[in-house]
């Protein structure tokens, strides 16, 4: 399958989970959500890793920037994403996140040589636009559902949205190099999440008071946070990985930010109401900038 059909594939299921882990965060906290969240993600990534005996294809050298990957990626930014969708909601934050393209085009163009030209450029400045009309202008002017209200200060849920898109595209940076001499994506995404939970329970043991649960566990909780822990973080973030592989880091990480305009439709699931003209008009746009960039 083509890399850029895997990372497409990824933002769905990164669109997926974000349904699964908005309560949830917003329930737990961002860090004590994260933590847990890492927990369920290795369990099942080790379980898969080892029974295949993929976890042969790594290396001391590999490891190590496995784990810094992971730090950055993940312990660092998805903490801030979720603590930017704990005030913004998913509509918001999605937009915010969809801004880590612009940093992967640009640090892949700085730091590994990728380029992109003619249609493959015109396509990839359509559908990042087009994911941006989507959010921006996607919500009818009379919605009062909870996730599109501010909570604390909108300022700090920008600054936390954009440090979430800039540690995802240094993670990416990181690891394209790594994961074209074979390394296995599972046993890859198994060692970041391991890093990443071992970061969260230092913060926890340290007594760092954010880092506590905030409000009492209960199994639907704890059911939504293993259900996104499974859909976004071990099938989705091994999915990117997979597409490294072979992809460009730039395409990659652009058609990764599909997720927000494939957020849409479950979203009208859950408001059961359509969304607005703006919507409508930014998911053409991506639609279009794709096929550019794939009928390349």
């Amino acid at each position: 399958m083509r890399p850029e059909f895997l990372a497409a594939l990824a933002a769905l299921c990164w669109a997926v989970g974000s349904i699964f882990s908005a309560t949830a965060s917003s329930h737990m906290g961002a860090f004590a959500f994260t933590r847990w969240r890492l927990f369920f993600a290795l369990s099942l990534l080790w379980a898969l890793a080892l029974y295949t005996g993929q976890w042969r294809s790594l290396s001391s050298p590999a490891v190590g920037l496995l784990v810094l990957s992971g730090v950055v990626g993940i312990f660092i930014g998805d903490t801030a994403l979720f603590a930017c969708m704990n005030r913004l909601g998913p509509r918001r934050s999605g937009v915010l996140f969809a801004t880590h393209a612009l940093f992967s085009a640009l640090f892949a163009w700085v730091f590994l040589g990728e380029t992109l030209w003619g249609w493959t450029l015109l396509g990839s400045g359509l559908l990042v636009s087009g994911v941006m009309v989507a959010i921006a202008w996607g919500r009818r002017a009379d919605e009062a559902h909870a996730w599109e209200l501010t909570r604390g200060s909108l300022r700090s849920g920008v600054a936390l949205g954009v440090l979430a898109a800039l540690c995802q595209s240094l993670a990416t940076l990181m690891i394209k190099p790594l994961m074209a001499t074979g390394v296995d994506a599972v046993a890859a995404s198994a060692v970041r999440t391991t890093a990443s939970f071992a970061a969260h329970l230092l913060l926890l043991w340290g007594g760092l008071k954010l880092a506590r649960v905030q409000q009492p566990l209960t199994r639907r909780i704890l059911g939504n946070t293993a259900a996104s822990a499974a859909v976004a973080m071990a099938l989705g973030m091994t999915l990117i990985l997979a597409a490294l592989r072979e992809g460009q880091a730039n395409l990659v990480a652009i058609f990764a930010s599909l997720s927000p305009v494939l957020l849409l439709p479950l979203l009208w699931l859950i408001y059961q109401r359509r969304p607005a003209l703006g919507a409508w008009l930014g998911a053409a746009m991506a639609v279009a900038g794709s096929a550019l960039i794939l009928g390349r």
